[in-house]
């Protein structure tokens, strides 16, 4: 897919990490442009092979098309997804748009999923119930261009009914949170900007919160916060009483999460990490990514100092550069369960502070392999 190649901005320290920076288009903008070719299709009588369309962020691009076809009365094309050097599910996806003229429906655009494309079943996602999981941003986008590109139609007084379906999208939606969300049958059609930056933490954030606002719709009052899916695993198995809805994948997005959670009134909020990411927390960070912030070896020390580790391995765990090396270190010397409830207080007393609330903190400290270590309730705390 062609298109013009937009800068992304360059983060400190991006040299050292071994990632491309090549942005790539959303499902939604692949949407809008399968959309426009097929009907123009209607309006010229052929499907062109590429189209020029406005994202959301109001950039014009350009999209080449396959699969054009028409008859006069429907119209058929797809825009394959590239998705950069972000290590997307639906890279390479088929976002296929069918568009039906309708005789005297009155200048109206009709949009609908087809096969591949998510059926939204829980409240919470600021989408009907029951219809295609097309987020607003891409829905308003698709009509847009769609109304721009079928003027004579719809002028003619003419409705345009346009179904976007993905072939495959059933498979796909098994990589992402769609289930977790309610969101069954396939992908969801989404992007804010219509622009997809690699390791695209936007759409992650946007998860996270998503997930929150559902359990909350369900009435949940917990929520179990994990860094990932070994955490989550080990947290499930810890709180097997809590429904699914619970257990939301914060992965670095901690302020993100904590926010929403309180502005949801959550009630308890259950934290399951590992060694890193439980100093990182500690440590107050919002994001707890592992080029944004060094660890704070000092907090490590000082932990390892409370549980009665000898002070020349607290020399070497301040020269680490891992908090796993002092996980490892001390549980040579039995101090497991010591250290990581010094080091959950540290994470609980940081939370408490930057999120305050009604609610109840538990962390829950996970190993490696993702097995519990110690679960610390905030009342526990001395």
């Amino acid at each position: 897919m062609s298109g013009h190649t937009l800068p992304d901005k360059v983060r400190k320290g991006d040299a050292k990490r071994d990632r491309g920076n090549r942005t790539g288009f959303s499902t939604g903008a692949n949407s809008a442009a399968a959309a426009v070719a097929a009907t123009l299709g209607l309006v010229r009588g052929a499907v062109p092979a590429e189209v020029e369309t406005v994202l959301p962020n109001t950039k014009h691009v350009i999209f080449k098309i396959t699969d054009g076809r028409t008859d006069g009365r429907t119209a058929h094309a797809v825009s394959i997804k590239d998705a950069g050097d972000d290590p997307d599910a639906t890279h390479g996806a088929h976002l296929t748009a069918d568009v039906r003229r309708i005789p005297g429906g009155g200048g109206e655009i009709i949009l609908k999923g087809g096969p591949g494309v998510g059926v939204v079943t829980m409240p919470g996602l600021g989408l009907e119930v029951g219809g295609p999981a097309i987020n607003p941003v891409p829905r308003r986008n698709i009509v847009e261009n769609v109304m721009a590109a079928g003027a004579p139609i719809l002028a003619a007084g003419d409705a345009l009914e346009v179904t976007i379906s993905v072939p495959g999208g059933e498979e796909m939606a098994k990589k992402t949170l769609n289930a977790r969300l309610g969101i069954l049958g396939g992908i969801s059609i989404l992007g804010t900007t219509g622009i997809v930056r690699p390791y695209s933490t936007a759409a992650f954030r946007a998860s996270v919160i998503q997930a929150v606002d559902v359990a909350a719709n369900q009435g949940q009052t917990t929520v179990v916060f994990t860094t990932g899916g070994r955490t989550e695993k080990c947290a499930m198995r810890e709180f097997p009483q809590l429904a699914e809805a619970c257990f939301v994948q914060m992965g670095d997005f901690v302020k993100a999460a904590f926010s929403t959670a309180v502005k949801q009134g959550m009630r308890h909020i259950i934290v399951g990490a590992m060694v890193g990411k439980l100093t990182k927390i500690g440590q107050g960070l919002s994001v707890t990514h592992a080029w944004r912030e060094e660890i704070d070896r000092e907090l490590i020390a000082s932990a390892a100092i409370e549980v009665g580790a000898p002070a020349d391995l607290v020399e070497e765990i301040r020269a680490a550069e891992t908090a796993r090396f002092a996980a490892e270190r001390l549980a040579e010397l039995g101090l497991a369960v010591a250290f990581h409830r010094a080091l959950a207080a540290r994470a609980i007393r940081s939370l408490r502070e930057r999120y305050p609330g009604p609610h109840r903190l538990t962390v829950l400290a996970c190993n490696f392999e993702g097995k519990p270590i110690v679960t610390l309730k905030e009342d526990d705390i001395v």
